[in-house]
């Protein structure tokens, strides 16, 4: 039975706010159920009576507010209480005490019990399980009463058998055109019915009658869930429908295949799916390819199955002979989500999703900005852009302003059809929410990847790959791609066991947050909502592509991203330019899956873009990076966390080594697909230029950032 049915909705029943009831409050929010809060009986009953809840979970630790079981008593005596599922809260047994027994509760109307615990992942799971077992079993009773009476009432005769065309109900109508009582049907084949009176000998043919007449319905309940109708006739045509109802598969009609002979052994069914994954079509390609192999390429490609049955396929293997430890330690913290928590501290996460701005003065428009910051922002198209100079004239809000410009030029309003004061502020918010005392993961950096994302937006490839919904999606990603970032990598969230690492269970954890909270920032107020205007589909494909790019910009999943757009851009590319005389585009803008790839590799490469900026900027760049992780490192050490990058401790690190690693296992084969396809030779340039420095530093064991003898 396919049912569909409204969001739950729960009450909770605390006399007071404390970290069980905001754990099961947010574990609500994040199920995506419907949640009220009562303070007193009084007011959980009434509440209980307007909104009919189906999960209310009361208070029964020792309080002198209420009496737990009296309000369960008073909710249990209300008729729409018969369907609703009541969880007790009670508090942890000490070690010396023997646990309680749950009768008193079951007998207060209680039907579940919970021992006290504010784990918002517990109070979520206690909340899914009760939804998928009692509430939507009680739901299902409820929509079956409702089908029963429906047919009750129905004036055209119903039957519903069993698998074996045993009659299971008949309705009022089946009744009295049978002759027959209810009593009397039930359990019983049609045709096992004695003749009598009852049972004319011509009732088949009348029944038969009634069918075409679209009188009467067998309902055919099978083995699964799902229920479909039948006719008795197995072949009619329908009056409503005026289409021809083919004969079920469980009929008992001679030419009917039986269910033995519709079976397929488990393996062909696999192979007969019509939904298959390509991996899975390119596995019984190569399986199919040994049968006539000989035994040197057999043996070749079940190496080659081994492969392609791992999961990842796109995570390259460090070696473990003669290892750099730089590389080692930076890409194990870059790559991995973190060990398992090894220590009982926490990291608390600062939350600032109701941070008041009002002490903020709100920016002047993009026409009327003070000169000192004009003069700075003419020179914004250019790659070699200081973006420092602008963090120290607007003083650490370089955001806003870079942003006012930038979006001015690709015609964001205009596309959003917001007004400049909606963007203004939404800009102003956005900035807000980046933390000032970071030393890299600030409003700088987000100022900077949105400048680099502009440059490469405006590069004749690009810009004739995507749209304008991509250009503005883009934009926006990379203003918010980093938004209230703690200063701590996504391994040391997890070690730590924060609050995000568990909301988004040790995947994706930063990434994942930077784009909840940004659209929560957006909507929650309509003075910044700059989405409040346009289409509900352009919003929806608009958040999407949001979406999907700062989700890019997790290290994880980067070789994955960059070896798809090698072989899905660059290699047809080179390709199709090989074999023509003229330089055409052949990414099109009739492939989105081409799109989606263009836009993640933009962001990534804009993200990590430092090493391809002028010396003077990747130098300071690399200065704050490595400042952070400095400071990681020594909270580690201060908490007894495991400490993700050792190397990265401020009395022995090389920062010279640390960018190297860092260039040659992430940056170069990235950028270099890129430059193939958006052209980049003046990125290159300062590439080559920095990797430069930094070996030079690095042969004369210098591990500054600088020379001692540079200014």
């Amino acid at each position: 039975m396919r049912l569909t049915q409204d969001p739950i909705q729960v009450l909770l029943v605390f006399a007071k706010e404390d970290s069980q009831s905001d754990g099961f409050w947010w574990a609500c929010d994040r199920a995506g159920y419907r949640c009220n809060i009562a303070r007193t009986p009084e007011s959980a009953l009434e509440c209980f009576l307007d909104k009919h809840h189906e999960i209310i979970v009361i208070d029964h630790r020792k309080t002198r507010y209420f009496d737990a079981e009296a309000v369960c008593r008073s909710i249990r005596a209300t008729n729409p209480s018969e369907h609703t599922v009541i969880l007790a809260v009670v508090s942890h047994i000490s070690d010396d005490c023997e646990e309680a027994s749950v009768l008193p509760l079951l007998h207060a109307g209680f039907n579940r019990r919970f021992m006290e615990n504010s784990s918002i992942i517990a109070c979520y799971n206690e909340l899914i399980q009760i939804e998928h077992g009692e509430v939507r079993s009680q739901f299902k009773l409820r929509a079956c009463n409702s089908v029963f009476t429906a047919l009750d009432h129905c004036h055209e005769a119903i039957e519903i058998t069993s698998d074996d065309h045993v009659i299971q109900y008949v309705n009022p109508a089946f009744e009295r055109m049978m002759g027959y009582h209810k009593g009397e049907l039930l359990g019983k084949e049609l045709a096992d019915l004695p003749k009598s009176d009852k049972n004319r000998a011509d009732l088949l043919d009348t029944i038969n009658t009634c069918i075409k007449k679209g009188k009467i319905h067998r309902i055919h309940r099978d083995s699964g869930d799902n229920s479909q109708t039948e006719p008795h006739s197995f072949r009619y045509k329908s009056r409503r429908k005026e289409s021809i109802d083919v004969k079920s598969i469980s009929s008992r009609s001679s030419d009917a295949p039986s269910l033995q002979n519709r079976r397929y052994p488990s393996m062909a069914r696999i192979h007969s799916m019509t939904i298959e994954a390509p991996i899975t079509k390119v596995i019984n390609i190569i399986n199919a390819a040994q049968e006539n192999s000989p035994v040197t390429v057999a043996e070749a490609l079940d190496r080659v199955l081994e492969i392609l049955r791992t999961t990842e396929l796109y995570s390259p293997q460090l070696g473990t002979k003669d290892e750099d430890p730089h590389t080692s330690d930076l890409v194990g913290g870059l790559m991995t989500d973190g060990l398992r928590r090894l220590s009982g501290n926490e990291y608390v996460f600062t939350k600032n999703v109701h941070q008041s701005h009002s002490h903020l003065a709100m920016p002047v428009t993009i026409n009327d900005v003070p000169p000192s910051i004009a003069q700075l922002l003419d020179n914004e198209e250019s790659w070699d852009f200081n973006i420092f100079e602008l963090e120290a004239v607007t003083h650490k809000r370089p955001l806003v302003y870079l942003g006012l410009k930038v979006f001015s030029r690709f015609g964001v309003c205009e596309f959003l059809n917001c007004t400049e004061t909606t963007l203004r502020a939404w800009l102003q918010v956005i900035e807000a929410n980046y933390h000032s005392s970071n030393a890299y993961h600030n409003s700088t950096h987000a100022a900077d990847v949105l400048h680099a994302t502009a440059f490469f937006l405006g590069k004749e490839r690009v810009k004739g790959s995507l749209d304008q919904l991509d250009e503005v999606a883009a934009l926006i990603a990379a203003t918010v791609h980093d938004v209230d970032h703690p200063g701590r990598t996504n391994s040391f969230l997890c070690n730590a066991g924060s609050e995000l690492a568990v909301l988004y269970n040790d995947t994706a954890v930063l990434e994942s947050h930077h784009t909840a909270l940004a659209f929560q920032l957006t909507v929650k107020d309509t003075k910044c909502n700059i989405f409040k205007n346009i289409d509900r589909n352009h919003y929806r494909t608009l958040r999407q592509a949001i979406i999907d790019m700062v989700l890019a910009t997790e290290m994880t999943k980067h070789f994955e991203h960059v070896n798809k757009f090698v072989n899905s851009i660059n290699k047809p590319m080179a390709a199709e330019i090989e074999g023509s005389d003229c330089e055409c585009n052949p990414t099109g803008k009739n492939f989105p899956e081409n799109q989606i790839l263009i836009k993640r590799m933009m962001i990534k490469c804009a993200d990590v873009a430092n090493p391809c900026r002028p010396l003077d900027l990747c130098i300071e760049w690399a200065g704050r990076i490595s400042e952070e992780y400095f400071a990681q490192t020594d909270e580690e050490k201060r908490q007894g966390l495991p400490v993700v990058m050792p190397v990265f401790d401020r009395n022995t690190c090389s920062i010279p080594k640390s960018q190297i690693s860092f260039i040659d296992y992430f940056i170069t084969d990235m950028f270099d697909a890129w430059d193939a396809f958006a052209h980049l030779p003046a990125l290159m340039q300062h590439l080559a230029d920095n990797y430069k420095h930094w070996k030079t530093l690095d042969d004369l064991k210098c591990k500054s950032l600088r020379l001692p003898s540079d200014p």
